[in-house]
């Protein structure tokens, strides 16, 4: 492949994913607006951003093989015409909270495929020297996503309102079908099935195994994280009396050091520290952000919690992101190996934002949510154990 080819296919591969993350994290940002002009009941408002990982579930791996069987570029289209439709769906009647739903569930159809597509073209373009830095620029999708939308909501609750996110989202979606176009004969995109038997399993049992852990371990992790990132603004609306504009400050905190840290973690594992060990220290840091979380409060001590939880939400996503590539190897299989784990992820994303609003809605507090996050954490952290063993294990043959 080209030089230029390889920085043509990362660039693409990236920008897609974090395009994808940029339509998922519009909602949080407007939450509050969205929760006082309307009145959505809390749990309608879970479920908008929990449709998301309900239709990634169910297609992931089908993502992972339609990938590999017919290349980036038709897949891509395809979603990119479910996300614009989904995009301009609640601009109709936004008061209909069902068809503030139902435009999410388009959209969420769209984004199980970019959330494969995106990782899997970015690792495929790379060169094995490029590879741990893309694998942290590919974990940093989410966070560039989520700090797109909280940079445009200021500027849009202040002019057009919370519409404008929904129109920028429709606009990347008619710019990402152009680049897809033009750029369609590079190889990244193309097939990667080409010379596999028909009928050929693309994972053997062994690695099946492994990612099974590591979407066990993705799953509870992006359950906490989700439930976390979705409804902190309103958390610091509610319960330490910021405005909006000074909410989405201290919902910054995390999201910027989530990306400094993505980046770090792909420079430490170039530099060899081996990606369980990594894995299973992000992980440890998460579960004791949570059990602070209750002594932490509004001062330095809840500061340095929001640190401690940015910097392991950073270390974490790299690993597992790194995770296909680790199992698989070059071997053509990554496609259905980020399908597989991202099944798990979808799995904690469509559970931690409701679950969270459920506690908070049943006890009328927030105080419920910290023990069971903490202990969900607490279980990730022993699978992370076993599957930095196994990849040891892998490691030396």
């Amino acid at each position: 492949m080209k030089s230029g080819n390889h920085w043509t296919g990362i660039a693409f591969g990236v920008g897609l994913a974090c395009f994808a993350a940029y339509q998922q994290f519009k909602l949080p940002v407007a939450l509050p607006v969205l929760l006082e002009r309307y009145g959505y009941d809390r749990i309608l408002a879970g479920a908008c951003m929990s449709v998301y990982a309900l239709a990634g579930l169910l297609l992931s791996v089908y993502a992972g093989r339609l990938l590999e069987r017919r290349g980036a570029v038709p897949p891509v289209c395809a979603a990119m015409a479910f996300m614009l439709v989904g995009s301009l769906l609640p601009l109709v009647a936004p008061s209909h909270g069902w068809l503030m739903l139902l435009g999410r569930g388009l959209e969420g159809i769209a984004f199980a495929v970019l959330a494969v597509c995106g990782p899997v073209v970015a690792n495929a373009s790379a060169t094995p020297r490029q590879l741990p830095i893309v694998i942290g620029l590919t974990a940093m999708w989410i966070p560039v996503g989520q700090l797109s939308a909280t940079a445009l909501a200021p500027l849009a609750l202040a002019t057009h309102g919370w519409t404008l996110l929904w129109w920028a989202g429709a606009a990347g979606c008619v710019a990402f079908t152009a680049w897809a176009l033009r750029i369609r004969g590079v190889p990244a995109l193309a097939p990667a099935s080409a010379g596999r038997a028909p009928g050929e399993s693309a994972l053997r049992a062994d690695e099946r195994r492994a990612l099974g852990i590591a979407a066990l371990i993705f799953g509870i992790w992006s359950g906490q994280y989700f439930a976390f990132m979705t409804w902190m603004p309103q958390f610091l609306v509610e319960v330490h009396r910021l405005g909006v504009s000074s909410a989405l400050t201290g919902y910054v905190v995390p999201v910027v050091l989530v990306m400094v840290f993505n980046l770090a973690t792909g420079a430490a594992l170039r530099a060899g520290v081996p990606l369980g060990t990594l894995m299973a220290a992000g992980v440890a840091a998460q579960a004791a952000a949570w059990w602070c979380l209750p002594i932490a409060g509004a001062g330095w001590l809840g500061l340095t919690v929001l640190v401690v939880y940015g910097i392991s939400a950073g270390i974490v996503p790299a690993c597992l992101f790194g995770t296909p590539r680790a199992v698989t190897g070059a071997s053509g299989r990554t496609a259905a190996a980020f399908g597989f784990i991202m099944t798990g992820r979808n799995l904690g994303v469509l559970i931690g934002p409701v679950l969270l609003a459920q506690i908070v809605k049943s006890t009328g507090a927030w105080d419920g949510t910290w023990p069971v996050f903490g202990a969900l954490t607490t279980v990730a952290f022993v699978l992370a154990v076993m599957l930095a063993r196994r990849l040891r294990r892998i490691e030396s043959g």
